[in-house]
């Protein structure tokens, strides 16, 4: 099959760095010989169909999954290295999915992102308080701040647990799904503060999506996953459909059919109707 690639200048020092990486689960390969490079303050999106890879994608750069050929490096590190610690904001599809009656507040579960195993006796300290403040203002969330998280809409808590991710500092931010389940102007609000973190904040984004239409829009790379890379590129030059279906192997099922055989088997649903 066809694959495209982005060109590798080889000017940057890779915030995220994929060599060779396949994937298997339950003996079935998912991802082959994946190659990724992304550098500091890239929006980049990564769509595909479904099961294509792309959460395994995501779980084997957080060293979630093992991989069985190649590697992966984040800032020059394996992942779960020391290193890495603070550096890295995750937002899993379910984060936001936060029980009705969970009794925690936007603000307190913020500060649950500035927690670690050195600093948990000074998770109150004024240092948190002022990384805190700024994530909160960071996501627009200042007015809710001492709301529990229950009653948000969809919108404000996907806002509240990017905020989390950003009390650590992280530098890069790693999304799945996150557009899932809020509505338009909710959708539209969460994209451009995506858009502003990178832009404003420096940070460097990678997210899965099923909407290839706000990865477009937003996004200033876009990749296609199924099994391996077959598209990475600028998202305005992203493949149309018919181009994803050359790119995926998918031929069209009336090709070459006679004119008259659209004719007849139209005639005969109505008929059947």
């Amino acid at each position: 099959m066809q694959s495209i690639t982005i060109e590798d200048t080889g000017t940057d020092v890779p915030i995220l760095d994929l060599n060779g990486v396949s994937v298997f689960r339950s003996s079935k390969l998912i991802l082959k010989d994946i190659n990724l490079r992304v550098s500091k303050g890239e929006f980049v999106g990564i769509v595909g169909p479904n099961g294509s890879g792309k959460s395994t994608l995501l779980l084997s750069i957080l060293g979630l999954l093992k991989i069985q050929n190649g590697s992966i490096r984040m800032f020059g590190q394996p992942p779960f290295s020391k290193q890495l610690y603070g550096k890295i904001g995750w937002v899993s599809q379910a984060a936001a999915n936060l029980p009705r009656d969970v009794k925690i507040t936007v603000r307190e579960l913020v500060q649950l992102g500035t927690v670690n195993a050195k600093n948990m006796l000074k998770m109150f300290g004024n240092n948190n308080r002022e990384q805190v403040n700024k994530s909160i203002e960071m996501v627009g969330l200042e007015d809710v701040q001492h709301i529990d998280i229950g009653r948000l809409s969809g919108g404000q808590r996907q806002r509240a647990v990017i905020a989390r991710a950003l009390a650590s500092n992280s530098e890069f931010i790693i999304l799945d799904e996150p557009l899932v389940g809020i509505d338009r102007d909710a959708r539209n609000s969460l994209l451009k503060l995506l858009d502003n973190l990178c832009h404003e904040e420096g940070k460097t984004i990678l997210m899965v999506s099923h909407d290839l239409t706000a990865m477009r829009q937003t996004a200033h790379r876009m990749i296609f996953l199924e099994e391996t890379i077959r598209f990475d590129g600028d998202a305005k030059n992203f493949p149309d459909l018919s181009q994803l279906a050359d790119l995926r192997g998918i031929t069209h099922v009336h090709e070459n059919m006679p004119s008259h055989t659209h004719a007849h088997t139209h005639t005969h649903s109505k008929e059947e109707d």
